[in-house]
């Protein structure tokens, strides 16, 4: 007597504030399309702002299984699809890139002029047992890859994002606004690069304590780079990774003459503007950062699988799935104590 499938459990988010714990038939993956089973997935201030009807209009859509950061392994695969993917452990790209667009015949799948859709907002995510997707977003891991850090995976591709648009160049000195979890994978990559000096700045000592075991050469707050601003304007590269009301301009000020910026960032309405006198004059390059393209993730991967990435140390809390609200609060709640959040099916 053939056994009956295994159920699937998933959270749905159904409006803000308002979800459930759903469970159902195992989704079976169509032509092109792959199954994992989701090992971990981490809770990040993008889904406390789904949860809190507050992401911006167009980035996200309800009911949705929420989940953009997730590790797994590969265990069912649709027509045409290599059936050697089944078993490895694997990571993947969120968005949905048409493939077909200016934008994306040039390498900038983040870019993609389609129309935004992605893992987590858009489409299914990853707080769920299984999760289907498109197999040609897949990043297989090593086989002995620590899936628990690989949750990780996605914020680290941003990262890479922003480490391949900033050109570190051994020697510089380089500073990076934020120790959240952007600002300690920015560290680890930056570190690779043998900069000179490496700044984090965050209100939070605890934060740049921690960014200090990760590579950093130095941590201040906002306060004590204040009292010795004349100083400490001089770098080469600027990666700004908090999004806060100021960091934005305040990273500009951090750079030299000619010097480079980064903003990876999720800046809310209201936040302080770039100075354009002080862009001009000082001659700054400024870029910004939203989600990872393909060669970016591709980068962050190498990184993890050299070791030379290992975002397990940013990991404070890991509950199952059930506790998802638990979860989300903890990624509100302010408390520098709270780190990545995983969530455990």
């Amino acid at each position: 007597m053939t056994s009956a499938p295994p159920k699937a459990r998933a959270i749905v988010v159904d409006r803000p504030q308002q979800h459930r714990l759903v469970s159902g038939p195992r989704p079976e993956p169509e032509p092109g399309e792959a199954r994992v089973a989701v090992h971990a997935a981490g809770v990040c201030a993008s889904d406390r702002e789904l949860y809190d009807g507050t992401r911006a209009e167009g980035y996200v859509r309800y009911p949705v299984t929420p989940g953009h950061e997730w590790s797994g392994t590969v265990d069912a695969v649709g027509e045409g699809v290599d059936p050697g993917l089944v078993g490895r452990k694997t990571v993947a790209e969120g968005f949905r890139a048409c493939l077909r667009c200016a934008r994306c015949r040039e390498g900038a799948t983040s870019l993609c002029t389609s129309g935004y859709d992605e893992t987590g907002f858009t489409q299914p995510g990853g707080f769920a047992d299984w999760l289907v997707l498109p197999a040609r977003l897949l990043h297989p891991l090593p086989d002995g890859a620590d899936l628990r850090a690989a949750a990780l995976l996605e914020p680290a591709a941003v990262v890479a994002a922003a480490v391949l648009a900033g050109a570190p160049r051994p020697g510089e000195r380089v500073a990076v606004v934020g120790a959240g979890t952007l600002g300690l994978l920015t560290v680890q990559l930056l570190t690779a690069s043998s900069p000179a000096e490496l700044l984090v700045v965050d209100p939070r000592a605890q934060r740049g304590g921690l960014a200090l075991t990760m590579g950093a050469t130095l941590a201040r707050t906002p306060e004590e780079m204040a009292k010795s601003a004349d100083e400490v304007r001089d770098y080469d590269l600027v990666v700004e990774t908090a999004g806060a009301p100021r960091t934005a301009h305040d990273a500009c000020l951090l750079a030299r003459r000619g010097g480079r910026v980064v903003l990876t960032g999720m800046f809310e309405p209201g936040a302080v503007g770039i100075d354009p006198v002080h862009l001009s004059v000082s001659q700054l390059t400024v870029r910004s950062v939203f989600g990872a393209s393909s060669a970016a993730w591709s980068y962050a991967v190498r990184a993890f699988s050299a070791g030379l990435l290992d975002p397990a140390g940013l990991i404070t809390h890991e509950l199952p799935l059930e506790r998802f609200g638990e979860a989300v609060g903890l990624v509100g709640s302010g408390d520098p104590g709270v780190g990545k959040v995983l969530l455990r099916p």
